[in-house]
């Protein structure tokens, strides 16, 4: 369909699109850039072999959230990398914070949960709080970006930007576990519920783009953090 085949394309693009950026903005010897470059094709490259396979929609993935199992394991082998490694954490919180919320613009693509909803193969409250959440995400992040390298962002402001950003992530990574058909614990039945999103190109959504996401809004914080705190240290000097 000409639907997954546009789908595709623009996925694909503002996956190389995030992960050149990163690399390029790294403080990091390029042996190591370059592990990192690999580890994450290794990691697309599972779940496209995965989701061809049919894996995401087999017998397992209605006892096994499969998916939601995909989308914690990148967050988890980063924080723990992070938490770890101080060369690993000075690298991500070196991080130009105008690039980690300007990245965010990518989720513009939310409109393809709308286009999904429409065709019939997405229903229920899913596609159009995560189709909704990251249109606005994504449209209020270059007005942002643009504040934080101006210099004019408020602390606040970008705090509860942040919030907004993860909240949406968690929150349609949930309706979508719920609302798949046939799932042990699935609570919402609507249509089509989350059908789609099991298969290619839409399946590089929670895989691939969702942990990236997540990913970004945890330096963030972690980069807000680091600034209240050297705040806190300059007012009681």
């Amino acid at each position: 369909m000409f639907l997954d085949f546009l789908g595709g394309t623009v996925l694909t693009a503002v996956a190389v699109v995030n992960l050149n950026a990163v690399l390029s903005a790294l403080q990091v010897s390029r042996t190591a850039r370059l592990a990192l470059a690999t580890a994450v094709g290794l990691w697309v490259g599972l779940q496209v072999s995965l989701a061809t396979a049919g894996a995401f929609a087999a017998e397992l993935a209605l006892t096994v959230p499969i998916l939601g199992l995909m989308v914690l394991a990148p967050v988890t082998v980063v924080g723990f990398a992070a938490w770890r490694s101080p060369a690993v954490r000075s690298a991500l919180l070196d991080l130009p914070m105008p690039l980690l919320v300007g990245l965010n613009a990518g989720r513009l693509l939310g409109v393809f949960f709308l286009f999904l909803a429409a065709a019939g193969r997405l229903g229920g409250p899913f596609p159009q709080a995560a189709g909704w959440g990251d249109i606005a995400v994504g449209l209020l992040a270059l007005p942002l970006a643009a504040a934080l390298a101006r210099g004019t962002a408020s602390h606040a402001g970008v705090a509860a930007w942040n919030y907004l950003g993860a909240a949406d992530l968690i929150l349609a990574v949930t309706l979508g576990t719920i609302s798949t058909n046939g799932f042990a614990l699935q609570v919402i039945s609507a249509g089509a519920g989350s059908a789609a999103i099991a298969q290619l190109p839409w399946s590089l959504i929670p895989t691939v783009l969702v942990p990236f996401y997540l990913i970004l809004h945890g330096i963030v914080f972690a980069q807000l953090r680091r600034a209240r705190t050297g705040e806190a240290a300059v007012r009681t000097a």
